[in-house]
Parts: C-alpha cells; structure tokens; sequence
C-alpha cells in the first residue's frame, strides 16, 4: 500500500508541476524577454528557472508561493545573463572586436514607436531595466519589487527614478535634435 500511495503522490506532483509549467512559462518567457531583450535566451532563461525550481517544488509550502519563486529565479537568472553580457561585451571592446561605428550616437531612433522605446529601454543599466520592468510589466508594488530584486523601497524608487530621467531625457535629446 504504502508504495501505491508514494506513487499516486508522485503522478499528483507531477501533473501539479506540469500545469504550473503551463500555466506559468509564457509569462516566464516573457519577464527574461523584457529583462534581455532576446527571445531565445528568454526560453532559455525561462526554462532553466523552472528546471531549478522543479527540484524545490515539494518543498514549497504553497503553490501559490510557486509564482514569486518563479518571478525571483527569472529576475536573477537574467541579471546574471546581463551581467555576463555585459563582462563579454568589455572584454571585446578591449581587444577592439567589438567596435561600434562612430555614427552609433548620430542616428538616435525616434521614440514616436514602441520598438523604439523598448530600445531605449533595452539600454539602462540592467538593474534600472529590471525595476522598470517588475514595476510596469509585472505590475508589482514597491515593495514586492524590492522583494524580488532583494533591495530597500527607497532603492527601487531610486532605481525607477533614475531609469525614467535616463529615458525622459533620451526622448527630450531625440525632439530637440
């Protein structure tokens, strides 16, 4: 008896995970897509939270819990993917492989798109970019925002305020000129 019951236990978490896993990936997919801008990593990204995730899920309490679990895997996976960007990207630029046209700054995109915000966007510094994305797309408060990104309030207003000045300032910069 006891090893019908462990299995029937096992089959029941497996189709709770695999409804989650449904139920959760596209919005996954799309957090890591806002936080890096490529689709592939984004599955990727996407992909691998739930991976580790899978291994923690019979320890989560709650399957309600599952959700912030997966909101915070994403954000930190896609911070570390940035961050590891953005070593690659000086590590290049310092051997010279990695060289930017000189009229880089010449064209500034009109901002009137929505493809041309979400350059913008892409642009700020990876932490700015994941507060602004947990505060807008995701819809989160403050506090929950500063939860996920293991911060104060004040940090994430801070990091918000700065992100809107960089973007407000971009698009001031791209009317005048």
């Amino acid at each position: 008896m006891v090893g019908v019951d462990s299995r029937k236990e096992s089959e029941k978490k497996s189709r709770s995970l695999a409804e989650l896993f449904t139920r959760q990936l596209p919005r996954a997919v799309a957090m890591a897509y806002l936080m890096t801008g490529d689709r592939g990593v984004a599955e990727d990204l996407a992909q691998e939270a739930f991976i580790r995730l899978t291994g923690r899920f019979r320890h989560i309490r709650s399957p309600e819990a599952f959700d912030e679990y997966l909101r915070r895997t994403v954000v930190n996976l896609s911070l570390s993917h940035l961050r590891r960007r953005r070593v690659e990207r000086a590590y290049l630029k310092k051997e010279g492989a990695g060289a930017r046209p000189a009229d880089h700054q010449a064209g500034l995109p009109d901002v009137a798109t929505r493809s041309d915000l979400w350059a913008l966007v892409q642009e700020l510094p990876d932490r700015q970019r994941a507060a602004v994305v947990l505060r807008y797309y995701e819809d989160l408060s403050e506090r929950r925002t500063a939860e996920v990104l293991k911060c104060s309030v004040a940090a994430v207003r801070s990091l918000v305020a700065r992100a809107m000045e960089t973007l407000r300032a971009s698009v001031r910069g791209e009317q005048d000129g």
